[in-house]
């Protein structure tokens, strides 16, 4: 299985043009078009098909396009979906899923337009009722018309929602998180974290992509070019993390240690399940350095 890095994923706005443009070389992973949140309701029609022909023009590189379209419940849904159907983006980010029946429907409809199987869907995960269906809504991934490949926190509105308050290490929120991040490994979709809203504070954003790693997540999502930085060598492995796993992968590959479940190395027991660990943090590592 091919593993792709996704440690950084900037929100662009649909509307602007010039935002689009230059998102084409920037050092980000994936690149969210927004249909949603940051497009006011008389500028939908124009984002919508200008995202559109911005993924349809290509010259995004390496980097994963998504375009977020609007909720289902929206005037503005059907419209969005069908444009990025047939657009053929890397993705489709779905905002406020609450339950699976909505996957299930996003994904009748994409089989309907004859959609490029390539573009995969992507749920937000940004209501109380999806915190508490987390478990079946990840379980959708299992169902290949669903698409389902991935999670997108949304903080925000899950604070708007909660009454929750946003606040520096994020207490109130980390059953929450937590809970998404198990969910997503369980049927083996990737988890990015939410927006850090305060971009002028460049420490609590660190603080916060740190705690992301900590938590789990495979990556960010940002909301500003100059938190790219920060958000790319905070999920991305140290070389001294790269160097250790490959010791370890040495050591358990030794022909002495084929059948073992347990070795020493320095004079410390390790498990062979902390191999398979250490061969993903290669491998991120190895397609990182692809990207440069």
């Amino acid at each position: 299985m091919t593993i792709r890095p996704r440690r950084s994923v900037l929100y662009m706005p649909g509307s602007n043009a010039r935002a689009l443009e230059k998102a084409k070389a920037l050092a980000v992973d994936g690149i969210i078009l927004d249909l949603e949140d940051s497009v006011s309701p008389e500028a939908k029609e124009a984002a919508r098909q200008q995202a559109a022909d911005a993924v349809k023009a290509g010259g995004f590189g390496q980097r994963e396009v998504f375009i977020r379209v609007n909720s289902v419940d929206t005037p503005w849904h059907a419209d969005d979906l069908s444009a990025a159907a047939h657009a053929a983006p890397d993705a489709i980010l779905v905002p406020k899923v609450s339950s699976a029946d909505t996957l299930e429907l996003i994904g009748r409809r994409l089989l309907d337009m004859g959609t490029d199987h390539k573009t995969r869907v992507w749920a937000m995960i940004e209501t109380p009722l999806a915190i508490f269906n987390i478990l079946s809504i990840a379980a959708a991934a299992r169902d290949s018309e669903t698409r389902l490949s991935g999670f997108v926190m949304g903080t925000n509105d899950l604070a708007k929602d909660t009454r929750a308050r946003l606040v520096p290490g994020r207490a109130p929120m980390l059953p929450w998180l937590s809970m998404c991040v198990a969910a997503a490994r369980i049927y083996g979709i990737d988890i990015l974290d939410g927006v850090y809203n305060d971009i002028g504070n460049a420490d609590g954003f660190t603080k916060e992509c740190a705690q992301g790693v900590e938590l789990g997540f495979d990556g960010k999502t940002l909301i500003h070019p100059n938190q790219i930085e920060a958000c790319n060598k905070a999920f991305s492995p140290s070389q001294a993390e790269v160097e250790q796993a490959r010791k370890l992968i040495a050591v358990f590959d030794l022909p002495e240690n084929k059948g073992k479940g347990v070795v020493s190395i320095d004079g410390r027991m390790v498990e062979r399940l902390h191999a398979e660990m250490a061969r993903r943090t290669v491998a991120i590592a190895e397609a990182i350095a692809q990207l440069s």
